[in-house]
């Protein structure tokens, strides 16, 4: 009887510290919702984008990415951006998917233009760039999507034979 108490009490602790860790890790990372305005982009391709997706500016988190919806008329992706209230993005400003490095993960990057009028909530960003095919960029550097090497050929470079 008494090993069961013991055994109880040590299972609560567990259970209270990992909730207490879980709620740490949630705050710290900027895991809670943005409150803000919303803005809207229209990008070709949004590899690695989902919803929760950090949006920086000059590499501080402003926003985060609220939905992702596609334009049946265009094909191309409508996101739905949730910009903190305190950040004002002029009109004429652009929206980029990058990520943190070869194998980190992607996030909108937002550079701001010169314009003194600003996005109002409800407004889109027309400026965009999408996500690049990084396998398809390398096998081009490669030499395996373009039929061959682009180094001259010296057999036929019409140099004099010594």
């Amino acid at each position: 009887m008494h090993n069961d108490t013991v055994e109880t009490l040590i299972g609560a602790a567990v259970v209270a510290v990992a909730v207490v860790f879980l709620v740490f890790a949630y705050r710290s990372t900027g895991s809670a919702a943005v409150e803000g305005y919303e803005l809207t982009a229209k990008v070709a391709r949004v590899d690695g984008i989902a919803v929760g997706t950090d949006v920086r500016l000059s590499g501080i988190k402003v926003g985060v990415v609220s939905a992702l919806t596609l334009d049946p008329k265009d094909y191309l992706v409508i996101v739905h951006l949730n910009i903190h209230d305190d950040v004002k993005i002029p009109d004429d400003s652009s929206l980029m998917v990058t990520s943190s490095g070869l194998l980190g993960s992607s996030y909108l990057s937002i550079s701001p233009g010169g314009s003194d009028k600003m996005l109002m909530a409800g407004g889109r960003i027309r400026n965009t760039q999408g996500s690049i095919d990084l396998m398809n960029l390398l096998s081009k550097f490669s030499g395996g999507g373009s039929g061959g090497s682009n180094a001259p050929n010296n057999a036929n470079s019409g140099a004099p034979k010594p």
